[in-house]
């Protein structure tokens, strides 16, 4: 029995036509039953394939009853250009210009490579309608990286080939840097910042590296096997960024309207909840595992922010203002 195209394995219609296409091409005389088994779809579905081929791509294609097959009634040189929605040319702009947040990483040449590749399939009115919102669009990471494109290259082979790394790493406020030997799991960039989420041999647990202060990367001999159990998102659960804590906090915050407009409309954290007060402003709860990064994010937002609960954040701002208040004395 065919299986639906819904289906996680089937693949995607633009390949099921160019194969259609190349079958053709071969002059095969290929038919929807034949091309349905294969791809594991329904005929109805490989029919829908074959509608859009000579209707929305204007090939020749007529059917042979001699031979129970498709095929072309003039020679076609190459599959046509698939036609690109006002959407789909506006979120291959919106994927160039994030490439921005990549440069000085393996990533940035690659990027910009497939996006040259897409765009050299665009028909002129696409390319015309994509060099109209080029202006119009663009990136800005704050405060970006200064990135060692060596260190990149050594930790990215790390990862694909599952092998040990060993580097120098200088934690924050720390005077000298420690040798650490680990098992890298996973590179990502967070809030326009790049880290090593690895596990650290000689401390037997998970530990974040920020790849500035990651020095002197080299691959060892040894190879490991992540656990099947590890999942970036579940081990990020109560963290705002990359920050883990072993603590469970409600952590309520209430906002002026000012940090009230800026609080709305975006995801914070999966577990927000916001509740809306008088006068426009706002209560939000979050459930987080670090009380030091609740406090740097509520501090960013100065005077609009009140922390509701827990009290042992509240016991933090107010030992941090008093530090404020001595500091700036007159």
């Amino acid at each position: 029995m065919a299986k639906s195209i819904s289906q996680p394995f089937s693949r995607p219609p633009l390949e099921r036509m160019m194969r259609f296409h190349n079958l053709i091409k071969e002059e095969s005389f290929p038919n929807c039953s034949k091309l349905a088994q294969e791809f594991e779809v329904t005929v109805r579905t490989v029919m829908r394939d074959l509608d859009f081929m000579r209707d929305r791509l204007n090939l020749p294609i007529e059917f042979n009853t001699q031979r129970n097959g498709f095929f072309y009634t003039e020679p076609v040189e190459q599959f046509p250009q698939v036609p690109f929605s006002e959407a789909e040319i506006f979120a291959l702009l919106v994927a160039h210009k994030a490439v921005a947040q990549y440069r000085g990483t393996p990533f940035e040449q690659p990027l910009a490579l497939a996006f040259k590749r897409l765009t050299g399939q665009l028909d002129s009115s696409a390319k015309y309608s994509l060099n109209n919102l080029d202006e119009a669009l663009s990136f800005r990471p704050f405060a970006p990286e200064d990135n060692d494109l060596d260190t990149y290259e050594v930790l990215t082979r790390a990862l694909k080939e599952r092998r040990v790394v060993k580097f120098q790493y200088r934690n924050l406020d720390a005077d000298k840097a420690q040798t650490r030997l680990v098992h890298p799991y996973h590179l990502a960039c967070v809030d326009n910042h790049w880290y090593l989420f690895a596990f650290d041999v000689k401390r037997q647990a998970m530990r974040t590296f920020a790849l500035p202060r990651l020095k002197s990367p080299e691959i060892t001999t040894e190879r490991f096997t992540i656990p099947k159990k590890f999942n970036l998102s579940e081990h990020l659960k109560g963290s705002l960024t990359v920050f883990k804590g072993e603590d469970d906090y409600e952590v309520v915050v209430d906002f002026d309207s000012w940090g009230a407009d800026l609080i709305r409309g975006r995801k914070w954290h999966a577990s927000q909840e916001i509740t809306e007060l008088p006068h426009r402003q706002l209560r939000l709860r979050l459930r987080l595992n670090s009380i030091e990064e609740a406090e740097r994010w509520v501090l960013s937002w100065g005077a609009h922010a009140t922390v509701v609960r827990p009290q042992a954040l509240a016991n933090r701002l107010r030992e941090t203002a008093k530090s404020l208040q001595a500091r700036y004395q007159p």
